[in-house]
């Protein structure tokens, strides 16, 4: 995914428009039991970033390394990326709706089709980034003619974050109806395989107060529509109003998103050129402290990720005090908590069954220490152990009482034993 001076351009526009607190009434109480089933045995957690180095061995190489399993070449790097051992989102000029208003138009992409679609590193073709709803329909006649020509890969396609203006969505109303609205067309006019989307939330002058209920809405339509979804989240200082995100609010990015049932995450930005005005994890090719950071934030996240992307994300939660969009922890949940410390619970499992619980300190400053009980039928509780890639027993749970430690931004999974 290469970024574009015309998204900077969008972003610098839309941080001016920002939006005020949301009124309650608005905010959506999302319903996972009716939802369709998002997992998938086969499928890999995804790991990428927006601008990618420069395709070398070496630098392919150093990405592997630092855990990232996706990148955006071209054609002709298609090898190359497939000997590192990473999956290739194919960029292309062809690859845009006008192209096949033609008769010659539709003969070059067919013939690039042709030449791509079995190549072993292709995940992917990549289409646009925070299209408009008038765009829609062209995007769809694209969508529709690459899935009939191969249907083993998708077209990606970014959407913009729930604080874009009306004019850049191209959609009327106010905030939350807007972007549920610009969501509703996309998926039903569309018809893409996967739900992306950008959100930046650290600013100098603080944190902004819509990220959680964007979250919410991404995980409404990806559960009531079966898609999965994507989150591309904050690593560069690209707007002069961003601040230097750093290794605790980088990981509470991540654990936030694998919280609400994400099948990948997109780093944005990677190889940050100096006339973006510094940002991304390395700047000006120079690596960042953050790099070191993301490399093992990314270890764990490919570990983590590889068992909640076989289930399904059956409840979001949060604890007081709410932030805006959220839903309080049911009566219903089997797990409840004594001690709420600005935690997340997400529940996860299979055929309508939990199985799984995730619990995330909301807090990127400190740790947090929680107790939470298990409702009953549950002899135990085991813990993944996202070092070694096992479950193991609980050790600290008393009773049916649990306390738990949680690092600043971390995120711990457990599973029932019954």
């Amino acid at each position: 995914m290469h970024h574009t001076h015309s998204k900077i351009t969008s972003i610098i526009k839309i941080m001016f428009i920002r939006k005020l607190y949301l009124l309650c009434g608005l905010f959506v109480v999302l319903n996972a039991t009716n939802a369709q089933a998002l997992s998938s045995k086969n499928e890999k957690f995804i790991i990428t970033f927006w601008s990618p180095p420069p395709f070398t061995s070496e630098s392919l190489s150093k990405a592997v390394i630092e855990g990232f399993n996706l990148t955006s070449p071209d054609e002709y790097r298609l090898d190359m990326v497939s000997k590192s051992g990473m999956m290739s989102m194919l960029k292309n000029s062809l690859l845009t709706p006008s192209t096949i208003d033609t008769s010659e138009g539709r003969a070059k992409l067919d013939l690039l089709i042709n030449r791509v679609k079995d190549h072993p590193s292709l995940k992917a073709y990549y289409i646009t980034d925070e299209p408009k709803a008038s765009d829609f329909p062209g995007l769809a006649k694209l969508v529709a003619y690459l899935r009939e020509r191969d249907p083993k890969h998708f077209a990606f396609i970014n959407l913009p974050p729930i604080y874009a203006s009306n004019t850049q969505l191209g959609v009327n109303g106010t905030p939350v109806h807007a972007y549920q609205e610009y969501l509703q067309r996309f998926i039903e006019e569309v018809n893409p395989s996967l739900i992306s989307y950008d959100h930046y939330h650290f600013f100098k002058t603080g944190d902004g107060d819509q990220f959680f209920l964007n979250l919410e809405l991404i995980r409404k339509f990806s559960l009531k529509h079966g898609l999965p979804f994507w989150n591309t989240i904050q690593a560069s200082t690209v707007e002069s109003n961003w601040r230097t995100v750093n290794a605790n609010e980088l990981r509470w990015l991540v654990y936030t998103t694998l919280a609400y049932g994400a099948r990948g995450i997109s780093y944005f930005l990677y190889w940050g050129p100096v006339t973006y005005g510094g940002g991304g994890l390395y700047q000006g090719g120079i690596k960042t402290p953050l790099v070191d950071s993301a490399a093992v934030i990314n270890k764990e996240l490919a570990a983590v990720g590889s068992i909640l992307i076989k289930l399904d994300s059956m409840g979001v939660y949060h604890t007081s005090p709410l932030p805006p969009g959220t839903n309080p922890v049911p009566v219903s949940s089997p797990v409840q908590f004594i001690r709420p410390e600005n935690i997340i619970l997400a529940l996860f499992g299979r055929n309508n069954v939990i199985t799984t619980f995730m619990v995330v300190n909301r807090n990127y400053k400190i740790p947090v220490l929680t107790q939470l009980t298990i409702g009953q039928g549950v002899i135990d509780i085991e813990e993944f152990d996202r070092r070694t890639m096992k479950w193991r027993i609980y050790q600290n749970r008393k009773g049916q009482v649990i306390s738990v430690t949680i690092a600043p931004g971390d995120g711990r999974v457990f599973r029932f034993i019954k």
